[in-house]
């Protein structure tokens, strides 16, 4: 057994794509090892990354394949023998298996009786299946984009290849791709320790090795000296945090290839540009020159702001690199106050007509043709919404979803695009149009991600749907419906915002996916697909969002996926209850129903229109039927209660009189009429029963 080694060598990767490009790599390299019988089933790797590397170690290879016995099934012994004498077509047989004529058996099948020989396959060394497999796996990689860079060939990659390191064991593997053959050297930190190479004599001191060169390249190693080492400079001023920021975090380790305390930078900026809105500041920190933003004790921003570098300096050099940022940053906050002040010649109510030049979608039209649909759409769910006891501020609701787009055609946006919604909102509180409006305008963009939080207040929510809807209909109208991993309008994005909405929002909206759908649109058959998507991304949603197994969400879909919130709440209550022995055995007996059912379909056996007590043959009919009614008028008051644990829990009492039933009743009985009746007492029992979750879908042992 011995470790092995890979590790590609790039030009700098973009940050946003090594993360899955790691996972990517480490998942296709011990699968090559698991396929080629190299390693035990279940392996596991150990993967590393920087901006320019990709590497996997796995221990516990060996070195050798083991010899794989296969048996081979030739013609049969009519056309292998006659007269008991071996024929041209069973020689041939046993030249191809590399095994004798006399070493050939005979078996029985279905169809008759055949040869088989029992070949020998012998096991290749490790190092020629990795040189031979291992250059097909990292082609095939994926990357949002790719490139060519040498003139006639094939290969496309991220970035171009600089080197590749192969080592099992002690021993280079001469794995070949983009030009180059894999050595036993790699390549430290450019600017730290300079272009000589740095050799690796085995898998272990990998790490190790590329530390001493100044680069760390476990990659949660990095991001913890990050961190660290963000703490150390914020230290340097009494009563301050570095802002926490997990996505920036991360996007600075995938920048970076060493950290240490020297690596942080503390800067200042002058107290007068706190006057500035805080939405302002912080992204032009975060997002143009990815600083972190500092808070005091109270979470106000204070005038610091604090760079990661790749590299490390002494306090002097640290000092002109201070300066550095700080006189960059000062432009772009300069900038910012400029477009500020400029935007706020032409207020928000002015500018509705100059969305008549901003193109939404050649084929939709301009944004304030949407925002007329969105207007009205918005008007319309909130409509229903106050009809079903929901308090909705109509006219601030109106009045947010006129403006709501007018930012667009702000300096300040085009400026800093990653401030939609957000300017809209401020300018829209500094212009006195009213907290109402304000909240409405400034959170109307959310949630655009699983992670964001949803819009504050009941108008937001309604303008966030009613946005997002207009445009996935808009687009499903034109054909345009993501396809694969393909989705450039974001459609998957914006139906995730509009169920998590639903799902979370403070108050409750009374809105279904199907009401949503088609008040979008007057395309029947356009609504129709909207509505089908959005509840395929209510399973999405409960499986990546709330985690819950993949049995458990069909189980609960299947009984109703047009209330988000209710499809939630039953979800979770079937979680909870899934393990208790009795709900198991119900499941199961549930399971057993439905196929009975279909089973009995498919040979026209139709269940009776109503059950018929006095056809009862056996006293296990009657306790079911009369316990079932009993627990189904309870049931069907918890369900209206949405109080869905104890309905589950009183539901699993029924398994005695389900269990005692199929121990003493045939269903399919020779009596046409006794088996219509027990078919239709089956079909009620289903049906009495699956309104919070169809328990046939779940999966039990056996």
């Amino acid at each position: 057994m011995a470790d092995f080694l890979i590790e590609i060598g790039l030009e700098e990767i973009p940050a946003r794509m090594i993360a899955a490009a790691q996972a990517e790599l480490e998942k296709r390299v011990v699968g090559l090892l698991e396929r080629e019988r190299l390693v035990a089933a279940g392996a596991v790797g150990r993967s590393y990354s920087t901006p320019r590397r990709l590497a996997v170690l796995v221990e516990g290879v060996a070195q050798q394949q083991q010899d794989m016995s296969e048996e081979l099934q030739g013609p049969s012994v009519k056309i292998a023998y006659k007269d008991g004498v071996a024929t041209p077509a069973a020689v041939a047989f046993a030249r191809k298996a590399g095994v004798a004529v006399e070493a050939l058996q005979t078996v029985s099948t279905p169809k008759g009786e055949y040869i088989v020989a029992t070949a020998v396959r012998p096991g290749r060394s490790a190092a020629e299946v990795i040189a031979t497999e291992l250059p097909k796996e990292i082609a095939g990689l994926y990357w949002p984009k790719n490139m060519y860079w040498r003139q006639g060939r094939p290969e496309r990659f991220v970035r171009p290849v600089r080197w590749l390191l192969a080592l099992l064991g002690e021993a280079v593997v001469p794995v070949e791709f983009a030009g180059y053959v894999a050595g036993s050297v790699t390549y430290g930190h450019r600017v730290l320790f300079g272009e000589q190479p740095v050799p690796v004599a085995s898998p272990a001191e990998y790490a190790d090795k590329l530390r001493a060169a100044f680069v760390i390249a476990d990659v949660e190693a990095r991001r913890h000296t990050i961190r660290k080492a963000l703490d150390h400079a914020t230290r340097a001023v009494d009563g301050l945090r570095w802002r926490e920021d997990h996505g920036l975090v991360d996007k600075l380790t995938h920048l970076t290839e060493w950290a240490s305390d020297r690596s942080v930078v503390l800067g200042s900026f002058e107290p007068e540009y706190l006057d500035l809105p805080e939405e302002v500041l912080v992204t032009v920190m975060r997002d143009h020159q990815s600083y972190f933003a500092l808070e005091d004790s109270a979470g106000k921003l204070a005038p610091y702001f604090l760079a990661v570098l790749n590299t490390q300096a002494e306090e002097t050099g640290l000092a002109v690199i201070r300066h550095g940022n700080a006189r960059v940053l000062r432009a772009r906050f300069n900038d910012a106050r400029f477009f500020w002040e400029f935007d706020q010649r032409t207020p928000l109510t002015q500018r509705m007509e100059l969305l008549k030049s901003v193109t939404f979608q050649k084929d939709l039209g301009s944004y304030a043709v949407k925002a007329e649909r969105v207007q009205a759409l918005a008007g319309k769910l909130g409509h229903m919404a106050a009809g079903r006891g929901v308090a909705v501020n109509a006219e601030a609701l109106n009045t947010a979803a006129q403006l709501a787009k007018t930012d667009l055609t702000c300096e300040l946006v085009k400026e800093f695009t990653e401030l939609q919604g957000i300017v809209g909102g401020l300018y829209a509180r500094a212009q006195g149009l009213g907290s109402d409006v304000a909240d409405v305008i400034y959170d109307h963009y959310l949630p655009q991600s699983m992670d964001d939080a949803v819009p504050r207040t009941v108008e937001g929510a309604l303008l966030a749907i009613a946005d997002k809807a207009d445009t996935i209909a808009g687009m499903f109208g034109l054909g345009l419906e993501p396809t694969g991993s393909k989705d450039p309008f974001a459609l998957r994005r914006a139906v995730n915002g509009v169920v998590k909405i639903l799902a979370e929002s403070a108050v409750a909206l009374p809105l279904t996916l199907r009401e949503i759908a088609y008040a979008a649109t007057s395309d029947q058959a356009v609504a129709a697909r909207v509505h089908s998507f959005l509840a395929e991304r209510l399973e999405f949603y409960l499986r990546d969002a709330h985690q819950q197994a993949y049995d458990v969400v069909k189980a609960v879909l299947a009984s109703g996926n047009d209330d988000v919130r209710d499809a939630v709440a039953r979800a979770f209550a079937v979680t909870v209850v899934r393990g208790g022995q009795d709900f198991v055995a119900v499941s199961a007996a549930f399971k057993r129903m439905k196929n009975i059912l279909t089973q009995a379909a498919e040979k026209d056996a139709a269940p009776a229109e109503f059950v018929n007590a006095g056809l009862f043959a056996d006293d296990a009919e009657r306790a079911l039927w009369e316990r079932s009614a009993e627990l189904a008028s309870e049931v069907a008051v918890l369900r209206t209660e949405a109080k869905y644990h104890p309905a589950l829990e009183l539901i699993a009492t029924l398994r005695p009189q389900v269990d005692a039933f199929f121990d003493a009743v045939m269903v399919m009985a020779p009596e046409p009429a006794v088996r219509a009746n027990r078919l239709a007492l089956l079909r009620e029992v289903l049906a009495d029963f699956s309104g919070i979750a169809d328990f046939s879908e779940i999966v039990v042992a056996g």
